[in-house]
């Protein structure tokens, strides 16, 4: 706990107006390489989250009540001709991003940047017309934005009962969208000032469950568009909105350090360890899903199963924990489930066993893995807290036999995480699988060669293409 001292030394650190002058400066030419390469292929990654949430209900529900808000500010719905206002655009195309859980991760954040970030920022570059590598360089301040925001106040922030997707991710949307209006100092300033007063999110899902979490990325999106545009027409925030007394870090966390958002801005980006994920479900899942589906190689039958233990970080107990989810949202949310789930499902498939949203809803009907995930304990293993880091969290499973034989996985690394990176070819591999049956194979070459060098598009109409296949 921050005693009132060390509060008010932070908020002596002008962290808001350095965040400004770093999203006005920042020039493409000064991004290093591998952040370049990176920057497409978190593109194609969002297209495939969001190609497949796009029908989900939820989607639905939110396009059907925003679909006729028009405004002299239109920008498209992805995968479809519909233009809709700008804000609304980005609220329905963000959650059809996150409403999956199947987006881009920061461990150390803990966040979800790019689905708040990528339907602002492709929306606002829509109205301003702007270049691919505008587009990129915007997202990249978005992203920095909002993990380095992220990293100075977690995990205290978690802790307190708030989702920093959305909390962090409006200060992203708003950077990005701030870049893209070519914003002066002042004014971003103003942008963050403003996003700080509409940052919003609780965590209330992980115990009640709910669709909450799922259109939580869109409206970060739609008030980060919101609160670029108020900078615009004069509008003002507070100019030390994240670091005052009274500010954002102060209101949502029990911590906060003011070095974490502003060291060697620009010359370090924190962006670089972002994670994929092969699975539907958090990112601190990953490993132990990795780790099942390697067991279930080793038996035969899971009926074979006394019990399961799963050696977990200390910060997933209670949130990511729950061995009886009460909802499909809960259950990409439960490692006993998804451990469950890997188990029974990976000896069906070939291949490399990636869980889906459609597992996930069949799976809750099913009583062998409903039993299954009853079997497991969740316990705190010491060798995953030692070497769980600020960029990927590791897991260990061990599954004990009726007849007494003990069988034991350990995963340091799952796929996805920045030391076992899922590449630019796999991403295409990932986007072209689900994207085909929907658009048509033609269509999905073509757009995939667009995104994979977006930095040379004269205009994100290019982006824009997929539409879906006649019935």
């Amino acid at each position: 706990m921050m005693t009132p001292n060390q509060i008010i030394s932070n908020s002596q650190v002008p962290v808001t107006a350095e965040l400004a002058k770093f999203i006005v400066q920042l020039q493409w030419s000064q991004v290093p390489q591998n952040i370049q390469e990176l920057m497409p292929i978190l593109l194609i990654d969002i297209f495939r989250a969001a190609a497949v949430g796009f029908k989900r209900p939820w989607t639905e529900s939110i396009k059907h009540l925003y679909a006729n808000h028009q405004s002299s500010m239109n920008s498209h719905l992805w995968f479809s001709k519909e233009m809709v206002n700008i804000n609304q655009a980005t609220f329905i195309n963000g959650v059809a991003s996150g409403g999956l859980d199947w987006d881009d991760s920061h461990v150390a954040a803990i966040i979800h940047p790019g689905v708040c970030i990528w339907p602002a920022a492709i929306a606002m570059a829509e109205i301003t017309q702007a270049s691919g590598e505008e587009l990129l360089l915007a997202v990249l301040t978005g992203y920095e934005t909002a993990i380095r925001i992220g990293m100075s106040i977690q995990p205290e922030h978690s802790l307190r009962g708030f989702q920093g997707t959305p909390t962090c991710g409006v200060f992203g949307a708003a950077a990005a969208c701030a870049k893209l209006l070519q914003l002066t100092i002042p004014q971003t300033q103003n942008a963050l000032g403003i996003a700080a007063t509409f940052a919003c999110g609780l965590s209330q899902f992980f115990v009640s469950g709910s669709d909450i979490k799922r259109f939580h990325a869109g409206k970060a999106g739609a008030n980060g568009i919101e609160a670029a545009l108020l900078a615009q027409a004069g509008l003002t925030g507070p100019p030390d909105a994240i670091e005052g007394v009274q500010g954002f870090a102060r209101a949502f966390s029990d911590r906060f350090d003011p070095k974490q958002v502003i060291d060697r801005l620009g010359t370090y980006f924190p962006t670089a360890w972002i994670s994929l994920k092969p699975h539907a479900s958090s990112v601190r899942m990953q490993a132990a899903i990795e780790a099942a589906a390697f067991l279930s190689t080793k038996i035969s039958n899971t009926e074979q199963i006394k019990s399961i233990e799963i050696g977990v970080h200390g910060a997933m107990l209670g949130k990511l924990t729950s061995n009886t989810p009460v909802d499909f949202q809960q259950a990409q949310l439960s490692t006993p489930f998804a451990v469950a789930m890997a188990l029974t499902i990976t000896p069906q498939r070939k291949g490399p066993i990636a869980l889906s949203i459609d597992d996930y809803e069949q799976s809750l009907s099913d009583q062998a893995i409903i039993n299954l995930a009853k079997l497991c304990q969740c316990i705190i293993d010491p060798e995953v807290e030692a070497k769980t880091t600020t960029e990927a969290v590791p897991a260990r499973v061990v599954c004990i036999l009726h007849n007494g034989e003990r069988l034991e996985h350990f995963i340091e690394f799952p796929k996805g995480c920045p030391q076992n990176p899922i590449t630019q070819l796999e991403v295409a591999q990932r986007f072209t699988s689900v994207a085909q049956p929907l658009f048509g194979s033609a269509v999905c070459d073509d757009w995939l060669n667009h995104a994979m060098h977006a930095k040379d598009l004269k205009s994100v109409q290019a982006l824009l293409t997929l539409q879906p296949l006649a019935q």
